[in-house]
Parts: C-alpha cells; structure tokens; sequence
C-alpha cells in the first residue's frame, strides 16, 4: 500500500461460519488492501446443526473450517475468547441444557474486557459487531452486539460498524422466491420484517464483486454447515447459486454506524476515519 495507510480491522463474529456470510468480502478486500485483519469467534459453534453430533467434535471440526476459510480470506490471525455455543433456541437452549460458560450466559463487562484485550494489542481500528437484533435473532449474536460495543469503549477503538443485511432487498427477494419454491413449514417470511436493518439506516455498502471468489470459498469451508437438519440447509443453497448471479445476489454487505449523521452513505469501512 505505497503511499497509503495501513491500519488494523477486528471482525467479531459469534460462531464459526458467520464470517463467511456476512463479512468475508470486506475482510478479503481489507487484506487485499494490506490492512490487517483479524477475526475473533466467541465461540466454536459445538451446539450448531451438523451430521456431526453436538461437542467438542464438532467444535474442533468447526474451527478447522475457520482456520480454512480465514487462510483463504488473507487474515493474518484467528482468536476464540472460549465461551460455549448457545444453542440455536430464542434465548438460547433451556439454562439447564446450557454450558457452565454459554455465551449468552456470560457478564457482558467480562467478556468485554478479553475482547478488548485483544483490541489493544492489536491496536485495532476498527471493529465488527452485529446490529443490536443480532441479525435474525440468534442469542449469541445478540451479545456479540453487547460485547463488541462495550469492548470498543474500552480500547477505545474509533470504528463500530454493525455487520447486517439491507431488509428491504432481502424480503423482496423472499417474497419473490416463494413463488418458486416451497420453504419448509417452520419458515416464515413475516421473521425478516424484523429481522437485520431498514435501507435507511444502512451506512456503508461496501461492493465486494471483484471478492466474491474468496468469498464463496469461504462458504465453502465451512462443510458441516451444508448438511444436518430434515431440510435443504442455507449456505448449501447459497453455494449452489451460478457465478454471475452469486456475484450480484451476495456482491454488497452491508454496515451501520452509529456515530454518523442519518443519511450517510459510504463505500469502504474506513471511510469518515476519526480525526
């Protein structure tokens, strides 16, 4: 990057996968950049649906598929702060079915602290998080919302982008696709309505097309979470999608910052840097 400024981006996702869904674009035209990135999984994901049965087996096989897919997107390091995986249910599984240490179950100022730890010393930039709905709901990410934006006022690090998906394309996609295709009973489209963020409060929409390589590779690393379940799984679904259609349908992702006026409209995560 002759002439230009390095700096140091922290993405924070809840399980393994979620990188690859929501910010492996950005994240490989960060590295691409010759900006450092950085990826921190609260969690290995041992509760997730898999062929694979619930535990450490899984939560292994899921952080070999991490280290794949985050090799692939030129991140320069991976860390797990160590909680358990929630479980999938609204609130996360039943407490009595829940670890010791579930995420979801974890003081917030604490897990702030080993997340900020590791802002610190990488002297970080930036950082990810998710919208305050956790995208579709899930509790872990709910508190990587929590987590993230209280580690960010301790390390004091000057950029908070919330990872989302625009709402408003997405539900005009599903509605359409229902046409087509028979969801399973237990789908409901009206769950998107509330579901990620409104176009309006979007600020950055980072065009990651010349990425969409490394980023359907990083899908792709992730095999436990193409099978399991009775249906038709969705990151199988996204794999299966052409080329020229993939490029256009998961081209974009999408960011909220909260410190900008409303209306903003940007195009890289470092643009507006703080002063």
């Amino acid at each position: 990057m002759i002439g230009e400024v390095s700096r140091t981006a922290v993405f924070f996702h809840a399980h393994p996968d979620d990188e690859a869904l929501l910010t492996a674009g950005t994240m490989a035209m960060l590295a691409a950049e010759g900006h450092r990135v950085v990826l921190v999984v609260a969690t290995a994901g041992e509760r997730g649906l898999a062929e694979l049965p619930h535990g450490d087996r899984l939560g292994e096989t899921r952080m070999t598929e991490l280290y794949k897919s985050a090799a692939g997107l030129g991140v320069s390091r991976v860390v797990r702060l160590g909680y358990s995986d929630s479980g999938l249910a609204t609130g996360g599984a039943a407490p009595d079915d829940r670890p010791p240490n579930a995420f979801i179950d974890a003081d917030v100022e604490q897990a702030a602290r080993r997340l900020a730890d590791v802002l610190t010393e990488e002297k970080a930039d930036l950082v990810t998080i998710y919208d305050p709905a956790g995208g579709y709901g899930h509790p872990d990410h709910v508190q990587v919302h929590r987590v993230g934006r209280r580690a960010a006022e301790i390390a004091g690090t000057p950029i908070v982008l919330e990872a989302t998906v625009n709402r408003d394309p997405l539900l005009r996609l599903l509605n359409l696709a229902r046409r087509f295709y028979r969801f399973p009973p237990d789908f409901d489209i009206r769950s998107f309505e509330s579901a990620y963020s409104p176009g309006d409060v979007i600020t950055h929409r980072v065009n990651v097309r010349r990425f969409a390589k490394a980023k359907r590779a990083s899908m792709a690393a992730h095999v436990t979470q193409t099978t399991g379940g009775d249906g038709d799984r969705t990151l199988a679904l996204m794999l299966k999608v052409p080329g020229p259609l993939y490029r256009l349908a998961f081209g974009t992702e999408w960011y909220v910052r909260r410190d900008l006026p409303e209306g903003t409209r940007l195009r890289h995560p470092f643009d507006a840097f703080p002063k």
